[in-house]
């Protein structure tokens, strides 16, 4: 993964058990999905009930490139895991968030497709060291900002100031960006 395993616990306190459980299965998706970029895993027990023990919920969002995939217990479950049930519910998390990916596996494959007819021409301007986005020169002489899951082949990495690039101008929050970025070849 390029991201660190980020892990959080909310309404409980840290578990070196679970922590280790949650590391252990997130190394095993890494080894398994070479394209995966992140894993945030979020452990939250939700309320104080007496009757049926205090409801723990593990919520995992993957980054792969071009897209997050979230994966969770939803409260109106039939079977909600309890805190005592902790590793079980974690385990059945990272099933549920290997499967999402195994149902993505087609799309997180390389982008071999010619550019299309609305894909631009532009070369790489800038790459921050250590940074996760750069900025493209476009034809006109602007520059449009990209993030590297906009890279569709996933060498985010081993792109370089100069680089020949194909991208899609799409709005995005603050004005335009790139997406679909592809080295040109």
């Amino acid at each position: 993964m390029d991201r660190p395993l980020e892990i959080a616990f909310h309404g409980t306190d840290p578990s070196p058990a679970i922590e280790a459980e949650i590391r252990r299965q997130s190394d095993k998706l890494a080894a398994r999905f070479p394209r995966l970029i992140g894993c945030r895993v979020t452990v939250e027990v939700l309320h104080q009930q007496h009757r049926v023990g205090n409801a723990a919920e593990v919520r995992i969002v993957l980054s792969v490139p071009g897209k997050d995939l979230a994966v969770s217990h939803e409260p109106g479950s039939r079977h909600r895991p309890t805190v005592s049930d902790l590793p079980a519910a974690v385990r059945e998390a990272f099933r549920a968030a290997e499967r999402q990916l195994e149902s993505r596996k087609g799309e997180l494959r390389e982008d071999t497709t010619p550019p299309t007819a609305h894909a631009l021409a532009g070369t790489v301007a800038q790459i921050e060291p250590g940074a996760d986005h750069g900025f493209l020169l476009t034809p006109t002489g602007g520059q449009l900002y990209f993030h590297r899951d906009s890279v569709t082949n996933g060498r985010f990495a081993a792109l370089h100031a100069g680089d020949r690039v194909h991208y899609v101008e799409e709005a995005g929050d603050a004005g335009p960006v790139a997406s679909k970025v592809r080295v040109a070849s």
